[in-house]
Order: C-alpha cells, then structure tokens, then sequence
C-alpha cells in the first residue's frame, strides 16, 4: 500500500493554470494557418520535437497526457503516430481527417472522444469558438515521435525547419546549423504512402463514442450503499468498472482505459486501492480526492484540472459543490483493472444484499456459494 504525504499529493495536482503551451512544438509550426497551434505536455513528453515543451509531470505513466489549443481555423497538419492517440473534445467543434491526403472527416463535438489507429495519417482543424480545446492520450512511455506527411516536410524545409532523426525539431532561422540529409527525416515516397493502412468512414466512426452514446451505469461495489452510487461510461478498453452490463465501444489495445465518471453532488466513492496508475481530468463540478487510509491528505480538483494518484494509493472520491461532477479516467495498461475497496465497504455491501463474484462483478449476494476456509 502506498502512503502519500499532503506535499507529495499536491505535487500531483496538475491545475489548469498550471498548463504551458508551445508553440514550437512541431514542424509545422511555421506554416501559414498552423502557426498558432499551442501544444502541451501535461503527463510524459508525448511526441514534441520541441526542447522549449514544458511537462509538468514527466513520471512515466504507461501512456501521456497532453492537450492542444488553436483559434478557429487554424490546422493541426497530417501526421502518423505508432501508438495509440486519443482526442477528448472538452471544448468547441473539430474537424478530424484522415488519409493519405487528409480525404475522410469527421467533426468531433464537446464531450466526443474520438480514437485514431496508428500507421494512418491523421490531422484536425479548430472549425469552433477560438478557444476550442482537445485533451489527447498517447500510449506508452516513449511513444516513438511522429513522420509528417511528406509535404508538409518539404514546405517546413522552406522556412529552416527539420526533423532530425533523434525527432528534434531543428530551426536554421534561430542559429541551428543546417544538418545534413541523412541526419533528419525524409519525406515518405508515394509507394510507401500508398502501403499505409486504410479506414473506411464507417469503421472510424466506430472508434468515435459521442456524448450522448455515453452508458452510464453504477460502476462500485458500494452503489446501495448511503451516499454513494458513482456512475461509470466505458470509451476504450477494461477499466474500473464492476459493473458486468458494461462494454467499452473501443476495445483495441492502446496502452490505457477511458471511461467517464460521474457522481451527484455530496456522492462519493469509498476508499479502494489500485494497483496501476489513474489519472483524473475534472470536466465539471468539483472533487475532492481524500488519501490514505487515515484520509489525512486531500486535494480539491476544480473543471479542467488533472490529477495523478500513484499504484497502490488508498483514494476516496467525493463531489462538492450542488452540481453534478462529470471526470475522465484514465488508467494504465490493457487489463482489465480492479478497484480493492476496504473491508468494511465489501462488508457494507454485503448487508445490502451484494458482493462481488469470483470474476470481480458485482453480484447478489444470496446467490454466491461461500467456501469455508481453514480455521473457519
């Protein structure tokens, strides 16, 4: 069990002012109408190119966190990444294409999450208010950079831009020297375009899970129990859910799970543990996150701050405030998780007449067989 002292907690707590933005992040980031691109780094370094990206947590989490902000109109330019990338509209409308040239589009909507498979060229465009926002999740610890698409190499050689080979964004016009061709990335051939995976309109929009497509069904063990009853909504893979009649729309690995959280107000979720990182994004309301087993520490989450409670951490999660709070939850690793909720909360549920089967799921309790153990 893992014991976190109230300075270390806070030290977790990533709030929205906290967030710095890049503008250098990549090597577009001189072309006209991408130029005002603002990336962040919020967990792990993601695939910047950029040396001036600012993380305010590099803990290796198993996946990243990050986020872009672009006024309206302004373009995020076609890129191939090789693990897994998530876009969470939390602001705003989108525009996401795909293709070799960008060809297939969809729009993404406050509240949409949208999954792009890897090997494909991906690129979005800001076509809302002028302070749209995306939260992304990629997978692993290194997610191994990005390749452009190659006009857009070429043109960003126009302005002193190059991608050296170690993916560091090299820039002749603030004093780097011009490196030589076979230390930077070159532009793909048109042959080896045309051999990257291709995906249909329809199968994308499967990897879509809208707002309001959301399943939420009590998620914990604890759901009768006086002032519980915290919702969950899968997106991608096995998550926290206890809940047996949930199905993630995504099941592909990527490296995490997604789901969606939501608590009425004054609710709670009782102290469990978790064997592998989580990560909260607040979208609305408030939270307080109480840890350890004593409760001594806590930490108040406010709408779009991130937090990080490390493996092994006893946690309670509480709504403040008379709203309903709405969080993401991300944790690490294609597993199925599962929560340990303290004894006296398994025993709590049991007087309500459940329990949790031998696959995890919550249960009636009248209906498990119960087996003697030694000394019983």
């Amino acid at each position: 069990m893992t014991k976190i002292s109230q300075t270390d907690a806070d030290k977790r707590h990533i709030r929205r002012e906290d967030y710095v933005s890049c503008t250098v992040a990549f090597i577009d980031c001189k072309k006209p109408g991408s130029h005002l691109k603002e990336n962040y780094s919020i967990i792990g370094p993601g695939v910047t190119s950029s040396s001036d990206q600012v993380i305010n947590l590099p803990e290796a989490h198993g996946f990243n966190v990050g986020a872009a902000a672009m006024p309206n109109g302004i373009t995020n330019n076609l890129h191939i990444h090789f693990t897994a990338e998530v876009f969470i509209v939390y602001r705003g409308e989108w525009t996401f294409r795909w293709g070799s040239n960008g060809e297939n589009e969809i729009v993404g909507r406050e509240g949409d999450i949208v999954s792009v498979p890897t090997w494909l060229f991906r690129g979005f465009t800001n076509t809302g208010p002028d302070d749209g926002w995306l939260f992304t999740c990629l997978g692993g610890d290194n997610t191994g950079g990005v390749i452009f698409h190659p006009e857009i190499i070429r043109e960003a050689a126009q302005y002193g831009l190059y991608i050296s080979s170690e993916n560091v964004l090299i820039d002749t016009s603030r004093g780097d020297p011009t490196p030589a061709l076979e230390a930077t990335i070159q532009p793909m051939s048109d042959t080896q375009v045309a051999r990257l995976r291709v995906m249909t309109p329809d199968a994308m929009l499967k990897r879509v899970v809208a707002r309001d497509a959301r399943d939420f069904r009590p998620g914990f063990i604890d759901c009768d129990l006086p002032g519980c009853g915290a919702e969950l909504a899968p997106v991608i893979g096995a998550g926290l859910t206890q809940n047996r009649e949930h199905a993630a729309p995504i099941t592909n690995p990527h490296g995490f799970s997604i789901e969606w959280m939501r608590l009425a107000s004054g609710a709670q979720v009782s102290p469990f543990t978790l064997d592998d990182k989580m990560v909260l994004i607040l979208r609305e309301g408030r939270l307080r996150l109480v840890l350890n087993e004593t409760g001594d520490v806590s930490i108040e989450l406010k709408p779009w701050d991130t937090y990080s409670i490390p493996a092994g951490a006893v946690r309670r999660i509480e709504a403040l405030g008379p709203d309903v709070a709405e969080a993401l939850v991300i944790v690490s690793g294609d597993h199925r998780k599962r929560p340990m909720f303290a004894p006296e909360v398994i025993a709590a549920a049991r007087d309500t007449g459940l329990a949790l089967d031998a696959g995890g799921f919550v249960a009636p309790a009248e209906v498990l067989p119960h087996y003697s153990m030694a000394g019983e």
